[in-house]
Parts: structure tokens; C-alpha cells; sequence
């Protein structure tokens, strides 16, 4: 349990020591270079899922962050199981990591409107502001800032529907508990693929190791006698 619970604190502190960071550091939709032309810190809020996706107005809102809590509280619990019962250890790295991302991205959504005034393109954020924050407990945005645009032009003219357009990849703007589910994510197909594969090769090992089993179309090992 001690590593799950050094990778969560570990994955927690490092995202929000840049959220808090960026907040209170950037105007809103501003920018500075990492990588050249090829990677930036760009200040952008979610308000919504993935991608920025939103759906239902404040309800919706609501709901989306009363089920992230929901969610992150059904995945504690099967870290916990999954600790008890002595499972892989790049399976519990992989639930810790997408454990972690949500709870980071929880804490955004749950807090942050509180805490901060609102970021924008002239203004930047305050902690704690004398006014209030810029929404309600539980009405907050997820501060993103990580914008790779690895390749940039446009699509063939004979491309349907889409031809001749402008495109970016890689495009969405993402932060650091994103990037901790993604790699969770993925270290957990990759774990769940390795049982899978050490289970379907247990048979093969007990067959090499014991012989192998008589048919019914086969004879007795021991006396050779045909079998009935």
C-alpha cells in the first residue's frame, strides 16, 4: 500500500503545484514556448469532460463532478482490494496513476472556483479574493496547460468532407493528472494482457511436466493396454 500511496501523493503534488502555479501566473489563453515551436504551457480551462465537452448547463456540471467523485471513490476501493489480495505490481501502479489523475482533476472541479477569482485574458487570478471565487463549491474548471502541436498543415483537397482543411496534431491541451490516466490506463491493458497470457500458458506447463494426458483413443502409460 506504501507504493500506491507515494505514486498518488507524488502524481498530486506535482499537478497541482503547476495548476496553482499557471492560475495565479498566467492570463487566461496566454503562452510560453517549452519546445520550441513543438510544445507550450498554454493556460486554457475545462469546464466540461475530455476534450472540453460539456452537456446540461450547471446541472450537468454538477453531475459530471458528483460522478467523478463517485468514480474515484469506486477505484480507491478496488486499489484497496487489489493491495489485499496481493495483486501484480504494475497492476497497482496503474490503478494508482489513474487514481491520482482523478483525484487531481477532482480537486479542480470541486475547489477551485472557491479558491481563485476568474482567470482572464486581461486579468489574472487571485487566491483567495476578497469577493469570492468565480463559482460555486463543486463549479469549478480544470486548469489545463500542456499544448503539443507536433504537426500542423492541411488535409488533401481530395480528402471528403474534411479536404483542404487546416489541422494540428497533437491537439488537445491537456495537464498532468490527464497524462497520469492516460499512462494508468494503458499500464493496465498491458497488465491485464501479461495475466492473461501467464494464465493461458499454466495448462501447457503442467501438461509438459506430467505427460502427456491419455485420450480416450489411447493406451494405458503404464500397462499398455488399450483404454476402454
Amino acid at each position: 500500500m506504501k507504493k500506491a500511496l507515494l505514486i498518488i501523493l507524488l502524481v498530486l503534488l506535482a499537478d497541482q503545484a503547476l495548476k496553482v502555479w499557471v492560475k495565479l501566473n498566467f492570463f487566461y489563453d496566454s503562452s510560453i514556448s517549452i519546445l520550441g515551436d513543438k510544445g507550450y504551457l498554454h493556460f486554457i480551462e475545462n469546464r466540461g469532460m475530455a476534450f472540453g465537452m460539456e452537456f446540461g448547463g450547471p446541472w450537468g456540471k454538477l453531475l459530471l463532478t458528483l460522478f467523478r467523485i463517485a468514480a474515484v471513490s469506486a477505484i480507491g476501493y478496488s486499489l484497496y482490494k487489489m493491495v489485499k489480495r496481493k495483486a501484480s505490481g504494475m497492476l497497482v501502479v496503474s490503478v494508482s496513476l489513474i487514481l491520482a489523475g482523478a483525484l487531481g482533476n477532482i480537486i479542480d472541479s470541486t475547489f477551485y472556483g472557491v479558491l481563485f477569482s476568474a482567470s482572464t485574458p486581461f486579468k489574472k487570478a487571485v487566491l483567495f479574493p476578497p469577493d469570492g471565487g468565480y463559482a460555486p463549491l463543486l463549479y469549478g474548471a480544470v486548469v489545463d496547460m500542456f499544448y503539443f502541436p507536433l504537426l500542423e498543415g492541411r488535409l488533401p483537397e481530395w480528402l471528403p468532407l474534411w479536404g483542404g482543411e487546416h489541422f494540428v496534431f497533437f491537439r488537445p491541451v491537456f495537464n498532468i493528472a490527464d497524462a497520469a490516466i492516460t499512462i494508468g490506463i494503458t499500464l493496465f491493458v498491458l497488465a491485464q494482457r501479461r495475466t492473461s497470457q501467464v494464465e493461458q500458458a499454466e495448462p501447457e506447463t503442467v501438461v509438459s511436466l506430467g505427460g502427456t494426458p491419455p485420450t480416450s483413443g489411447g493406451s494405458d502409460p503404464l500397462t499398455q493396454q488399450p483404454l476402454s
